[in-house]
């Protein structure tokens, strides 16, 4: 991992160099965040891919903060929904507003008009609000009343749920699950760094105000662009292409799922073994990368059989034992 560095005014100390920025931002984030670097590489993956993010944990395992530090480290305009039982998909997407004086119809911009969109709690909302969001999604416009209306660029989705086992939750539907690029799981932490947690508390922090944290802006919109432009250089052979497939193929097949993963899926993979790959300093693909973003780019896009969940079977068991099986290319 580098070790970028950052001038008093919070800018990037490496300029013309996107991947020394997307490391400061890395770096940035773990100001305010502690012990969730899985999570922190999967959102950048993510920027880097044009892709959207569902984040799943218990409450108080700092997923809102994740994206709140991600936000507060990117010099984007952010907002964030509190999904809730009666929110509307107009509350999401925005609506037209009779105007009186006029009396005309003016379209209402919601929220969703932004860079860095911060769905919390996506899953205590039901499914059609839910759905509001496939369209600006897969799309990047909204539609309201028959006119398409683009969305900003760069603009990603960062949606955080709790497990679907806690009360007054609604499983996101499948079509909507296979528009996020990554599901990252956010664990408890370590008691080590949740003694971390407890000594930076103790010491002041206040995870409401990120700026006395210390966290600012350390990559803009067009370091992004140009870490976009360097990734999509780096080389897949056909072996690689190849094994990919064969990962996904074999999904389809397994015994102990319904749905296994589509040809998007698949797409998916590449992409995010690449923008690793380049993350890590090379401008080729090896499979490693593809085996490290396998389980985050698939767990949701597969199905369990009823009775392989009853006998204690995960996605991620599955996706792990195709990963073992599945002969990996020299």
């Amino acid at each position: 991992m580098m070790d970028p560095t950052t001038d008093n005014a919070g800018q990037t100390g490496h300029p013309g160099d996107p991947r020394a920025a997307l490391e400061a931002l890395r770096a940035e984030i773990a100001k305010a965040v502690v012990g969730q670097d899985p999570a922190v590489t999967g959102l950048v993956v993510a920027l880097l891919c044009r892709g959207h993010v569902l984040l799943e944990g218990v409450p108080g395992v700092a997923k809102t903060l994740l994206v709140r530090a991600l936000a507060s480290a990117l010099e984007l305009e952010t907002k964030r929904v509190q999904f809730t039982p009666d929110l509307m998909p107009s509350d999401v997407t925005g609506s037209l507003v009779y105007d009186a004086r006029t009396a005309e119809f003016s379209f209402q911009p919601g929220p969703v008009f932004t860079n860095l969109l911060l769905a919390d709690e996506i899953n205590r909302t039901p499914p059609k609000t839910q759905s509001s969001l496939l369209e600006a999604m897969e799309e990047r416009q909204v539609t309201v009343d028959g006119t398409p209306r683009p969305l900003p660029e760069p603009f990603l989705v960062a949606a955080t749920q709790n497990p679907v086992e806690y009360e007054g939750t609604y499983p996101l539907p499948e079509a909507q699950l296979d528009r996020f690029l990554l599901k990252l799981t956010v664990p408890l932490p370590s008691r080590q760094d949740e003694i971390d947690v407890l000594t930076r508390h103790a010491a002041g922090f206040n995870p409401r105000d990120l700026r006395a944290a210390g966290v600012r802006p350390v990559a803009t919109a067009a370091d992004l662009e140009a870490a976009r432009t360097a990734v999509a250089k780096t080389t897949v052979s056909p072996e690689i292409t190849a094994y990919v497939v064969d990962i996904c193929r074999a999904t389809r097949e397994s015994p102990s799922l319904t749905l296994g993963v589509s040809p998007r899926g698949a797409t998916a993979l590449l992409a995010t073994a690449r923008a690793w790959a380049w993350l890590t300093g090379r401008d080729y693909v090896i499979p490693d990368d593809v085996k490290a973003l396998a389980l985050p780019t698939l767990r949701h896009r597969v199905q369990l059989r009823p009775e392989a969940e009853m006998e204690g079977v995960t996605a991620d068991s599955v996706i792990n034992a195709i990963l073992t099986h599945v002969p990996v290319p020299r």
